[in-house]
């Protein structure tokens, strides 16, 4: 790995040390990363670091091999406002848009630049202690050995010290009834501390809205906790697609209908097909 490449990743280290308050909770919010190694990494003695070590690092603070330019599209831009909406106001909000709008790419930028918002992405296996774990993790605390009640208490303790705390759960309509029914918990004990956004493909809104017609438990607690209302995100268009263009460096008219078109919506295969482009040296401009 080039000396540059291990520069950018240790700045990118240094921010997210930053965010999470200490190295002490950046190590422990993530995976086989200690905190002597971030010290060393942050102090300049990279000498005993493997490149596999650079890697473990790059992938779980942000930083790409590949440069990125992220574009303000409409669903981005909209995104951005609803999160600082939620942080600002503790408003608790549930969001949705089309796979591939660049809600989740919106979340992290946004994760990446402000302190104490933690960015979750679900799972179908997760139970409440599984959630729970992973969020402490996000938080760069330690829950060896703690109890779910332990868990719950140091959450709230937790976030109710933080300045304006965020909690967003990307990918929400993968989440089990019974880490939903723990969200109505959640709120209860964090009401005008914390704010939180619940994103999802427009499933998590038909679930919950099918849940309250057949009078699932806990349903009209969730609806009701999300303010009876469901935001939507623009769906991508052609103009959204010719600003992610632009921003990285595909100018040619032909190129970006071409991306366009094959594209379907979805900026993640834009992405690609700029990537693509970039790799292959295919684009002529006008």
């Amino acid at each position: 790995m080039l000396q540059e490449e291990k520069q950018q990743i240790a700045t990118s280290l240094k921010g997210y040390c930053d965010r999470k308050g200490s190295q002490n909770k950046a190590a422990n919010s993530m995976n086989g990363v200690s905190s002597a190694t971030i010290s060393k990494v942050l102090a300049g003695d990279w000498e005993t670091i493997s490149d596999e070590m650079w890697r473990t690092i790059a992938a779980q603070t942000g930083h790409e091999a590949k440069t990125w330019h992220i574009a303000e599209t409409r669903a981005y831009s909209r995104m951005g406002f609803l999160l600082d909406n939620a942080r600002e106001d503790s408003l608790v909000l549930a969001v949705t848009g089309d796979a591939g709008c660049g809600k989740t790419e919106a979340i992290k930028n946004y994760a990446a630049t402000h302190r104490n918002v933690y960015h979750l992405c679900c799972s179908e296996y997760w139970n409440r202690r599984t959630f729970m774990g992973k969020l402490l993790k996000c938080m760069g605390m330690d829950f060896s050995g703690a109890t779910v009640s332990d868990m719950m208490d140091d959450i709230i303790d937790a976030l109710k010290r933080k300045e304006l705390p965020l909690v967003v759960l990307d990918e929400a309509d993968k989440l089990s009834d019974q880490v939903l029914y723990f969200f109505i918990s959640l709120y209860n004990q964090l009401e005008g501390h914390c704010g939180i956004i619940l994103c999802a493909t427009d499933f998590l809104e038909k679930r919950i809205k099918k849940g309250l017609r057949i009078k699932r438990k806990g349903y009209e607690e969730i609806y009701s906790r999300m303010g009876r209302k469901f935001v939507e995100l623009q769906v991508v268009n052609t103009a959204d697609i010719a600003a992610v263009c632009v921003a990285n460096g595909i100018t040619d008219t032909k190129e970006i209908n071409r991306i366009a078109d094959d594209c379907e919506c979805d900026l993640r295969r834009v992405k690609r097909a700029i990537w693509a482009i970039q790799k292959n040296g295919e684009q002529h401009n006008d």
